[in-house]
């Protein structure tokens, strides 16, 4: 009952931490869990293989060893020896609880001769040794302590079975009356060294609760610090071949397929449950940041230079995989451990430059990206001249609307009849072109962008759409419709940015089509009457200006901006290595086009947002007054033809307005 008690309170924190383990594992495995040893494994301490605490070997009354001759002494002792190199307490040498995680101390009866004990208190470190491992196996063989510290385990378990037949072999000898003290003192001295190294081990993985890479990583420079000691380092290689198998063939089929098989936690690259289709609404790159991490601290040393080209290649490869096609690494070979880390190097570079091109041609050929690029280009950046003349044209009413009276179906029914009507027609993608009303204006979803990711992005998320109310121009965007994998590259970051350009642009275009309106509408003002015709000078001049402005800060964006960012990254596209590069240059080039049209610094943005509502008011107030002037010339027409009710016009009032029309003519 002693022992029992003793045992059990040594396994309740061994059981708290296998449910810690399990509970994460479990979390992280829905709808698999991981398999549990049954409980009676732990609650019988007889089999675990280590010191039973408080039972002795025989209940047979022990002989005083202090009353004993010197050679009966020494064949008790060597008996006793015996058991006690195997976990079992003999008459005269017994185990001590453990105390923490303290070695293994034990108790020799103090009427011992002196120079028997010596030897004694020699060879009993071998004990304490094998009541370490022999602990560590047995706990790091549950399930939850992952693969890695099974295979460790496992390859230990080998070494403590060799241990057992050396002690069968001294047993047999003792038994022929062979073995003395001396001779076993002498037979167990190679063994020392190797149980030395393992309980060593054992107690470091212990002490830094080393699972999966981590354990690697131990036994890696473990094995590094024996250099110059040929015997421990071949050990510590063979336990960390041994140990690396199942964290290797987890990391082929990474690199290999693309494929995570990692119930217990133990590789490097963890994955997380991310829908591809919220890719469409998020304003990050999150899928392809955070669908798969690098876990730190679980890169085994050796691997610490290549772990962003592992993460890199199975995310090529996944990418691949998850649109239905099936890959798999021609080059592919069995990845073993070895102290020679440009072996790694090399199988890991093979693979990584396959899955780059994979991916690569498989977005670039079959997916079409550069297309699709320039599909977007066309209406977002506006390069498709008579396409917006044309939708302008059948939108402009529509557009002037409050957005809230707008029907989206009209609008879209006019989008495509200006696709077909103009050279867009041949875009193969312009069905993906779609209509898009925005809740609030350009300077707030320029805000809302620049604060992605910073301390404001909630505060402008949740705020509430413009208070004014906005009409169909100012809230009218395009929107493009993508489907994986391409929205890795066109994701609705991307989008966003693409929008802010497009609505930039789209009301400059505006802007100058009402000062357009407003030039060919003056041309009738050279008919007015004489008085107004020094203000019209001023207008008119104004109206120029104006238009100039516009007209030249359009050209600026799209052919001195646009054009060149785009052209590089064109050629930046076609010397692309892996799909990295492509969402880097991809970026850069948005980056570029936003900040050289003055989109990323909102003070600019204001200022420029007054400027062009400066030039609609002028607009507004220069076609109610030109409206104004023609009924006003209007009524005078009619007055001159048909007179008044005082009588039609006299010869002087004739001369007058004949006088009036040639003035407004010269000037």
């Amino acid at each position: 009952l002693p022992s029992l008690s003793l045992s059990l309170s040594f396994q309740q924190p061994l059981e708290l931490t296998r449910k810690i383990l399990r509970d994460k594992q479990n979390k992280k495995n829905s709808g698999q869990p991981i398999p549990v040893f049954p409980s009676w494994v732990y609650e019988r301490p007889a089999l675990i293989g280590d010191f039973l605490i408080g039972n002795s070997l025989s209940t047979d009354t022990t002989v005083p060893i202090g009353t004993l001759p010197l050679a009966s002494q020494e064949s008790m002792i060597v008996e006793d020896l015996l058991y006690v190199l195997i976990g079992v307490d003999g008459r005269y040498i017994t185990a001590q609880p453990l105390v923490g995680r303290q070695n293994r101390a034990f108790s020799v009866d103090p009427n011992l001769d002196l120079s028997i004990k010596e030897l004694v208190t020699r060879i009993l470190p071998v004990a304490a040794s094998y009541s370490a491992v022999t602990r560590f196996i047995e706990e790091k063989s549950s399930f939850e302590y992952g693969q890695v510290n099974h295979a460790l385990a496992a390859a230990m378990r080998t070494l403590i079975k060799e241990y057992m037949i050396l002690i069968t072999q001294l047993e047999h000898l003792q038994r022929q009356g062979l073995l003395s003290l001396q001779k076993l003192w002498f037979y167990i001295q190679p063994t020392m060294r190797t149980l030395e190294i393992l309980a060593s081990l054992a107690t470091s993985v212990d002490k830094g609760e080393c699972m999966g890479g981590s354990t690697l990583s131990l036994l890696h420079d473990k094995t590094f610090n024996y250099t110059g000691d040929s015997q421990a380092q071949e050990l510590c290689l063979y336990l960390t071949k041994a140990a690396s198998v199942p964290y290797f063939e987890i990391l082929e089929k990474w690199i290999y397929r693309g494929i995570i098989n990692d119930p217990y936690s133990e590789f490097m690259v963890e994955e997380h449950e991310l829908q591809k289709e919220k890719i469409q609404e998020d304003y990050n790159d999150k899928y392809w940041d955070q669908r798969y991490t690098v876990v730190q601290q679980q890169i085994p040393s050796f691997l610490q230079k290549m772990a962003d080209k592992i993460l890199s290649t199975g995310k090529y490869l996944n990418v691949v995989r998850e649109c239905g096609r099936d890959v798999t690494c021609p080059v592919a070979k069995e990845v073993i451990y070895t102290l020679k880390e440009r072996a790694y190097v090399e199988q890991i570079e093979k693979a990584y430059n396959y899955a780059s091109k994979v991916l690569l041609d498989f977005l670039m050929e079959e997916k079409e990206l550069v297309a699709h690029l320039r599909s977007i280009k066309h209406y977002f950046l506006m390069d498709q001249g008579d396409f917006f003349v044309h939708f302008m044209d059948l939108t402009e009413e529509e557009l002037k609307k409050p957005v809230d009276d707008i029907i989206t179906t009209r609008l879209e029914a006019l989008l495509e009849l200006a696709l077909r009507m103009s050279t867009a027609n041949t875009d193969p993608f312009k069905d993906d072109l779609k209509i898009d009303l925005m809740p609030h204006d350009l300077i707030t979803q320029l805000l809302r962008v620049l604060a992605i990711e910073t301390k404001q992005e909630k505060a402008i998320i949740s705020a509430d759409p413009t208070e004014l109310t906005l009409s169909g121009l100012e809230a009218f965007s395009f929107d493009y419709i993508v489907k994986w994998p391409l929205s890795l590259i066109i994701n609705r970051k991307a989008l966003t940015r693409y929008q802010m350009l497009f609505r930039h642009m789209f009301y400059c275009k505006h802007v100058e089509r009402q000062l357009c309106n407003v030039w060919i509408s003056n041309k009738t003002a050279k008919q007015f009457s004489l008085h107004s015709a020094k203000w019209f000078a001023g207008a008119f001049t104004l109206r120029q200006r104006m238009l100039n402005f516009v007209q030249n800060i359009q050209y600026y964006m799209m052919f001195e901006v646009m054009e060149p960012t785009w052209h590089i990254l064109e050629k930046n596209l076609k010397l692309a290595s892996n799909i990295d590069d492509v969402l880097s240059h991809h970026t850069s080039f948005l980056d570029n086009c936003l900040k050289d049209c003055m989109l990323t610094n909102p003070e600019l943005l204001k200022i420029f947002s007054k400027l062009m509502s400066v030039c609609v008011m002028f607009t507004n107030c220069m076609q109610r007054f030109t409206q104004s002037m023609k009924l006003d010339n209007e009524m005078d027409r009619l007055t001159l033809e048909h007179g008044t009710m005082l009588g039609p016009p006299t010869e002087e009032e004739r001369a007058e307005e004949t006088a009036k029309k040639k003035l407004t003519n010269k000037v």
